[in-house]
């Protein structure tokens, strides 16, 4: 069976919802739908979810939110009619104001937009609604409870042929309504497929898939038709807009392969990610590039001729003890570089330095601010010992300064640190190098 979530733009009005029952038609194996709430239908319109959180905004702030609940209520109505439901969304709808003027949480405001369009499919296509609040659990710390939802649902879906289940919250051990962060019906979708043993977790939205570059920096780049998940995640790392990072774990640990397809071109393939990479038709072409500003290097380099084997040890463990986060770390026998968001970095750098002095050491300490990390992907490109190389004269043709170039040991990633001011240049020089 097939687990597919459909986005906020497959869902945005009554004839994206004719082309979402289109599509589940076209495959029987299509059982577990997870919708997301309503987003944009225009450029200038709003996202239903934008729009319950005002409208808890503007209760916390003693503030009328109708005139913007009744907006929300006419998106719902609007395609109930033309749809022709039978759903009375009136009783909903009043239960919903009920619970804000009694002054309900900002999750359960926003959550109530899945919930809405979950019922709205589940009327339309005549399957069975599952309000993911009793099935999708958090711990007290507002952590996925991923054992107890996987026994759960994988319950449910024993009991029910097909189900919509509304993608983006669930309950917390004393039943309020919790969410995810925002694209958070992503990680419902592979949670669902994790305890539906689904074969393929088919994730639908308003794109063909991947791209192997930003279009916003290189033109027309070519479309990524398979990929790995630990490649798509090294990607997000720098910066690039895929699947909510989350939504990797559940269905990557159970080997479900996730498909990236358009609601509105439903024809094309899109993007499969999958496990691993010898799937792959091209095994040596690279799978994208991506990058991301506002990185600072810290490079602490040991005194010689010190003999101590600790040193690298303990900037890590300061770099832990500070809740530093760090995206890459090139590093030699004498000295370690971490590669952090400039702002985290800055927030914790008083303490880190003071931790380092404690180890005891002699060294020294440099922090380079202003930077851009760009990273290469592939497990064919990196057995290229010709790829640095190949980046570094890319980037000297353009006169780009390389402030870190480092392939890592594993078989995945080389990273590129430039000034950020050089960043779109550096990637459009380096995809032109590798894209031929």
């Amino acid at each position: 069976m097939i687990v597919a979530k459909f986005g906020g733009s497959s869902l945005a009005d009554a004839a994206q919802f004719e082309k979402v029952r289109n599509i589940i038609g076209l495959d029987s194996r299509r059982t577990v739908i997870v919708p997301s709430a309503p987003g944009r239908r225009f450029d200038e319109d709003d996202k239903v979810t934008d729009l319950l959180y005002r409208c808890h905004a503007e209760q916390a702030a003693g503030e009328s939110f109708e005139a913007t609940f009744a907006r929300i209520g006419k998106r719902y109505t609007e395609i109930a009619k033309a749809l022709g439901l039978s759903i009375d969304l009136v009783p909903y709808l009043d239960e919903i104001v009920a619970n804000i003027k009694a002054g309900a949480s900002a999750d359960y405001c926003a959550s109530r937009g899945e919930y809405l369009n979950g019922l709205l499919l589940a009327d339309y296509l005549g399957y069975d609604f599952l309000d993911a609040a009793d099935v999708i659990f958090f711990d007290a710390n507002g952590s996925l409870d991923a054992e107890k939802t996987n026994t759960m649902l994988a319950k449910q879906f024993a009991a029910h042929e097909h189900v919509v289940l509304p993608g983006f919250y669930g309950s917390t051990p004393e039943g309020a309504v919790c969410v995810f962060s925002r694209g958070g019906s992503d990680i419902t979708g592979a949670i669902a497929a994790r305890a539906a043993h689904a074969e393929l977790y088919e994730n639908w939205t308003d794109v063909s898939g991947f791209l192997m570059a930003d279009p916003r920096i290189v033109p027309n780049p070519r479309p990524i038709s398979h990929i790995t998940y630990h490649e798509m995640h090294e990607l997000s790392r720098a910066g690039a807009t895929v699947l909510h990072e989350d939504s990797v774990h559940p269905v990557s640990r159970a080997g479900i392969p996730t498909n990236i397809r358009n609601t509105n071109c439903p024809e094309h393939p899109g993007t499969m990610i999958t496990c691993t990479a010898v799937q792959r038709e091209d095994f040596a072409i690279f799978a994208g590039i991506a990058g991301k500003k506002g990185f600072s290097l810290l490079v602490a380099e040991k005194e010689l001729p010190d003999r101590s084997e600790t040193f690298a040890q303990g900037v890590l463990q300061a770099a832990k003890n500070c809740g530093l986060n760090f995206q890459y770390l090139p590093s030699g026998i004498n000295n370690i570089c971490l590669m952090a968001e400039t702002r985290q970095l800055d927030a914790v750098r008083t303490q880190l330095v003071k931790e380092i002095e404690q180890l005891g050491i002699l060294h020294s300490l440099t922090i380079e601010r202003q930077l851009a990390g760009i990273v290469l992907v592939g497990y064919g490109i990196i057995h290229n010992r010709a790829t640095l190389t190949r980046i570094y004269t890319a980037l000297r043709q353009q006169d780009i300064p390389v402030v870190m170039l480092n392939q890592g040991s594993g078989e995945l990633s080389t990273w590129v640190g430039v000034e950020d001011t050089r960043m779109e240049e550096a990637i459009r020089a380096i995809y032109a190098e590798f894209a031929r």
